[in-house]
Formats: C-alpha cells, sequence, structure tokens
C-alpha cells in the first residue's frame, strides 16, 4: 500500500493482533490517496488488517470510496466473526463504516466476487478505475476454536481424488477462489473495460504449510512456511495479465518487492514515479511490460528488532540471523486420508500428482517441482541432492547463513564458511539498513477496551 519497506513504517515485527491499538501510521499516503490524484475511483473489497482502533486508520479514511469486508487477519467463512483468543471473539464485517450482518451464512470469497462485480457492474467507464480486492481465502478461519479450512460442499466435491481431508478442503478453497476471480475477469470483458485494464494477482507471503495456523497451504519443496524468513515464508508467486503488456507467456524470475507494486502500477496509470517519495519500491512497468532486464539486485527481506532476526538478498546470494526461527524444514502435503501432521518424508521417489488437479501438475518429486498451467511455460524448481545435514548446518542463532539461491532455492547447503567475503559484505548492508530504520516498531500491548464483549459483540474502533 505505500511503497515503502515495513522496516520504515513500524510494521517490521509480526502482524497487528486483535485488539492491539496501533496500525499503519496515518502520515503514510498509501496506494487509494495516491490514485486519487490521477482521477481515479478507489474501492476496496476484503480484508484491510492494517489497524482499525481508531476509525482515521480503517479504509474509508484512508483513500477509499467504499469498502466492503472485514477488519481483521482472519474469521470465519460464513459467519463472519474473529477470534482472537477464546476471550476475544465478536463479529467483523462492514460495509463503509456501518456493521454489516446481511452476508452471515455466505460464504466471503461468494460475496467478494458479487461485491466486485457489482461495482464494475455499476461504474462509469469514462473514468478510470482502482479496485483493491484482497480476498479472505486461503487464510485460515478461526483459531483455536473455530473451523481453520472452509469451503462449499459444491467445491469440496470436486476433488475426490485428493484423500486428505484438510487438503481437500484447501483445494476447494482455491477452486472457489479460482471462480471467482474468473467470473470479474469475464465482467470486465462484457463491460468493454477489460482491454484497457491491468490485472495483478499476487501471494503477500509464502504459505502456512503443515499445519501452521492450522492451513494445509504447501511450498514444497522450498523450505520454511509463512512467517519465517526462509524461501518458503518470503517468496511468493503471481501473475500479472493486460493486453497492454508488450510481450506476454513468459515466466519471470527477477526479483520483484511486493512494495514495487505501487510504483509500478502508478507508472503504468500515467502517473510519474518521481512524485513517490522514500520509497524502497522500485517501477518495474517497463519490466513486466516486456520482460526486460532487471532492475533490482537485492531484496531486505525484514530486519526484526524484537526477535533479532534478519534477512537480504543480494544478488544470487542470500544472507539470514538470528535465533532459531522454528518451521524451518520442508513439508510436503499431507499425504495421508486422515487430518494429521504426518507427513511421507522418506526418500523414495514419490509421484504426488495424485494429491493435485491433474490439469496442473506435470510432476511432482521430492527435490524437485514442476509445475505446468494450463497457459504459460512450466514452472520448475530444482533443489539439487539434500545433504544429510541440511537440518543442521545452519545455526543462525550463533553465525549468519547464506545460501546461493539460483542453484540451491531449497536452502539446503550453508555457504557462509567458505565465503567469508560475501558475508561480511551482506552483513554490512544489513547494519546500513538498520541504520535508516528511524521507525520503531509500532507493535503495542493488547488493550482490553477492545474485546468485543465490551463493545457489542464487535469488533470495531474502540478508541473513538
Amino acid at each position: 500500500m505505500t511503497g515503502r519497506h515495513p522496516i520504515q513504517t513500524g510494521l517490521q515485527s509480526g502482524v497487528i493482533f486483535a485488539s492491539q491499538p496501533y496500525g499503519l501510521p496515518l502520515n503514510e499516503t498509501i496506494m487509494p490517496q495516491y490514485f486519487q490524484k490521477l482521477g481515479y475511483r478507489r474501492h476496496m473489497v476484503g480484508k484491510w488488517h492494517l489497524g482499525f482502533h481508531k476509525k482515521e486508520f480503517t479504509p474509508m479514511y484512508r483513500g477509499f470510496e467504499t469498502h466492503y469486508g472485514y477488519y481483521l487477519g482472519c474469521g470465519d467463512y460464513y459467519d463472519h466473526t474473529s477470534e482472537a483468543n477464546e476471550d476475544y471473539f465478536g463479529f467483523d464485517f462492514w460495509r463503509n463504516t456501518t456493521v454489516d450482518l446481511t452476508g452471515i451464512g455466505q460464504y466471503s470469497t461468494e460475496l467478494f466476487r458479487q461485491e466486485a462485480n457489482n461495482i464494475i457492474q455499476k461504474h462509469n467507464t469514462s473514468e478510470p478505475l482502482f479496485l483493491y480486492l484482497p480476498f479472505q481465502a486461503v487464510h485460515s478461519g478461526n483459531l483455536p476454536s473455530g473451523k481453520y479450512l472452509q469451503a462449499p460442499t459444491k467445491y469440496i466435491k470436486k476433488f475426490p481424488h485428493i484423500q486428505n481431508t484438510q487438503r481437500r478442503t484447501y483445494a476447494a478453497m482455491v477452486s472457489a477462489l479460482d471462480d471467482a476471480v474468473g467470473s470479474i475477469v469475464q465482467n470486465l470483458k462484457d463491460k468493454k473495460m477489460y482491454s484497457n485494464s491491468i490485472i495483478v494477482f499476487t501471494t503477500d507471503n509464502g504459505g502456512p504449510a503443515n499445519g501452521f495456523d492450522g492451513n494445509a497451504a504447501s511450498n514444497f519443496p522450498l523450505r520454511g512456511v509463512k512467517a519465517t524468513l526462509w524461501e518458503g515464508g518470503v517468496r511468493g508467486v503471481g501473475f500479472i495479465s493486460s493486453p497492454l503488456l508488450k510481450t506476454k507467456g513468459y515466466v519471470s524470475n527477477q526479483m520483484i518487492h511486493v512494495t514495487d507494486w505501487l510504483p509500478t502500477l502508478y507508472t503504468a496509470a500515467g502517473g510519474k514515479v518521481g512524485d513517490l517519495k522514500d520509497l524502497y519500491g522500485i517501477d518495474q512497468w517497463q519490466v513486466l511490460q516486456t520482460n526486460g532486464k532487471p532492475v533490482r539486485n537485492e531484496m531486505l527481506h525484514n530486519i526484526d528488532p524484537y526477535d533479532k532476526t534478519a534477512a537480504i538478498r543480494v544478488g544470487d546470494y542470500k544472507l539470514l540471523y538470528g535465533p532459531v526461527m522454528g518451521w524451518d524444514g520442508w513439508y510436503p502435503p499431507y499425504q495421508l486420508s486422515e487430518n494429521s501432521s504426518q507427513l511421507t518424508n522418506d526418500r523414495k521417489k514419490n509421484n504426488f500428482s495424485q494429491h493435485f488437479d491433474n490439469n496442473l501438475v506435470q510432476e511432482m518429486e521430492f527435490g524437485e517441482v514442476s509445475l505446468n498451467p494450463v497457459r504459460g511455460s512450466p514452472v520448475t524448481i530444482q533443489c539439487g541432492p539434500k545433504p544429510a545435514n541440511a537440518s543442521t548446518n545452519c545455526q543462525a542463532k550463533k553465525v549468519p547463513c547464506l545460501y546461493h539461491i539460483p542453484s540451491d532455492p531449497c536452502e539446503y547447503n550453508n555457504i557462509a564458511a567458505s565465503n567469508m567475503d560475501i558475508v561480511t559484505k551482506l552483513v554490512a548492508k544489513i547494519t546500513e539498513y538498520k541504520s535508516t530504520m528511524m521507525v520503531p516498531p509500532g507493535n503495542k500491548p493488547v488493550d482490553p477496551a477492545g474485546n468485543p464483549r465490551v463493545n457489542g459483540g464487535i469488533w470495531k474502533p474502540w478508541l473513538d
């Protein structure tokens, strides 16, 4: 939203939990505000999760003309309650600045599809449109006592070949999302808007695999999960679709950071990137249009002064250090029919294609994944042989670890000891970034006054 790195905004340590009274600082200008300057109509459908303790932190006060969705990070897909824990539980669904109960009992993916299509249908095509559509899918639902993964029965029935019930429900959630996106794209075409549209579909982090947050995602064969600094946590997939692209049908492995989307889309919309101040993001519009030469050579993954972790990618090398992060293994999809965290993790040549839609998977084996999309070229991740000490050769709490990502994307081989010159340079880079971290983490303790129990059962701005 800002084009700035979390270390510049005070959001570099964890996420905003329920009744913590902080959010994205109000002195930050965000994407809809920039697009307003270009004459765009600006609508938001879906998840906010950038703070709501005061109304000024919510979407309607930060550049959006409408908002239909929820404020917190997760919730039940049908009753739209959100459970921070068993003592902090309440309803969280809004239309603009008013609590909206009309969607109770309806699946959020379908609600958001309907709302997005309504916005498109009503839009005056003489004006440009910016639609921010962060679906709830495929995030976990309520924890710890709610339903973690939810999907309509009609979608679950589409995947009888997936034995594990969690993976089957997860596939159903993806399928419902896929149908929603397809419906919206078709609506743009019917409205004669698609020919001048840019559609960006992207994740915000790696998947919560192997039961992390009760989920059943998969980053395999990459290492780690969401909320870690391993490639499985920081590497995301996405695509951009637009008739405005000059080169199409290609797969890019170039570095694009999430902060790049603001300057990239602002440029595509006719703005001048020089009008955006103090960014970490880089304009990638020309790169994406033509599959052009790289313009980014490094990415700071994060510096968290609370848990003392940090990671950076410069060129082909990635350095990370800090306390043992946990969730640092390699997690193939669940292979059992029952809901279980036990994995089939022997060294046999396993064929996982039976656990996926056969139209999407060409081959999936330990050490290599090759996805064959219906359109476009295959994306292959080749890890090479896994050494016996892969799980123990990085002791990041003691010394920094170094990986050569192009040849070792699965982070099997810590090569720090034999490349101390590179380690020294990357540590210096992180130290340089630390010197620019003028905003400390904004994290605040939980405020009991934000508990829905004292706010009519609603998660709402409680400090107004």
